[in-house]
């Protein structure tokens, strides 16, 4: 099944299309640095927007409305995972927390119970995005890696993105970590699938703790599941995007046979990587949210380096190197979002 629309320019570029320009979008658009967002958090707590079909949709699309980005993304979290593999977790206080942690479980195999249909709300969200969203702008379905989606989940919550208890764990019983990777492999994939199949059009997988572990291991334990995860989607057709923030020189693992495109961080330069990930893949990033922390002068100075990339490589989606974080003046936002596409890439 292929969800395809020639006149989306993010499609086309996703499809190795040359367009005019590149599409843009940014991680973590949906909210934070909207005012239409935080209006309606002043009704609403994060957690009942994400579980009411209706809310989830209307974020979702604030910020096409709003800024005028080139695609959608879901408005949902990484965290849903286990919630379907029977955990509870509360977004109270600062940032989630699971009521009960795996490192705190003396068998945390058999304390995990399948539930997907805590995920059904989510589906419902696609459908009413489906409905109502600008013909011509594509929703971008995803779920987390599976480190990151397991660093929460044995921790039970994240202070300073440090999981203290994690790594030695997998260290100790790389066995039982496996396992636990296999859980969420399994359930990442049906929930990734339910979302094509109520017609997402990408999806991208959030790997934000790859820097967190050596590379060999990650090789080891987790990419086989990333690969699990993305090969699914793929196979219906559906373009993927692997967000691997930190993995370093480990990019050099990340190719074709793997996903469609490949997010950069901020870390490595686009053209550092392109020869490494080879001419098929398609590039998305890897602009750093914290420029837009700065003014505008700023903003055209860092730009200059992308317009000039973006010349030379269309296959190219102009992105951020993580999400946009919340203290960035909207403003500024938009005066990149505008400066992507109105300057002049002679294509």
């Amino acid at each position: 099944m292929t969800n395809y629309m020639t006149n989306s320019i993010f499609l086309d570029t996703i499809n190795g299309i040359k367009r005019e320009r590149p599409p843009v979008w940014f991680m973590r658009q949906a909210g934070r640095v909207l005012p239409s967002y935080m209006k309606l958090r002043e009704s609403y707590g994060f957690k009942h927007m994400m579980e009411e079909p209706k809310l989830a949709a209307e974020v979702t699309l604030l910020p096409v409305h709003d800024l005028g980005v080139d695609a959608a993304i879901l408005f949902s979290d990484i965290l849903v995972i286990p919630e379907a593999l029977g955990m509870e977790l509360s977004f109270e206080g600062k940032g989630p927390t699971f009521k009960t942690a795996l490192k705190d479980v003396e068998d945390p195999l058999h304390f995990l119970t399948d539930m997907p249909e805590r995920l059904e709300h989510i589906y419902q969200a696609i459908d009413q995005i489906l409905a109502t969203k600008p013909a011509e702008i594509p929703l971008i379905g995803f779920c987390g890696g599976p480190l990151t989606t397991l660093c929460y989940m044995f921790q039970g919550f994240s202070q300073n993105l440090n999981f203290p208890d994690f790594v030695p764990a997998i260290y100790r019983d790389k066995s039982t970590m496996k396992k636990l990777v296999t859980r969420i492999t399994e359930m990442s994939i049906h929930y990734a699938l339910k979302q094509v199949e109520h017609g997402v059009q990408a999806f991208q997988l959030f790997e934000t703790h790859a820097g967190l572990i050596p590379i060999e291991l990650y090789k080891e334990v987790f990419l086989p599941s990333v690969k699990a995860i993305l090969g699914a989607v793929r196979t219906k057709g559906v373009k993927t995007i692997y967000l691997p923030k930190g993995l370093g020189t480990g990019i050099n693992m990340v190719n074709y046979d793997l996903c469609d495109c490949v997010s950069v961080d901020w870390q490595t330069p686009l053209h550092e990587v392109r020869p490494i990930v080879g001419e098929e893949m398609i590039l998305q990033g890897n602009f750093d949210p914290r420029i837009l922390l700065a003014d505008k002068k700023a903003i055209d100075q860092e730009f200059e380096y992308y317009l000039n990339y973006g010349r030379k490589d269309h296959k190219w989606i102009f992105n951020l190197g993580h999400g946009l974080l919340p203290n960035i003046p909207v403003e500024n936002v938009q005066y990149l979002i505008d400066k992507v596409k109105t300057s002049d890439w002679g294509r």
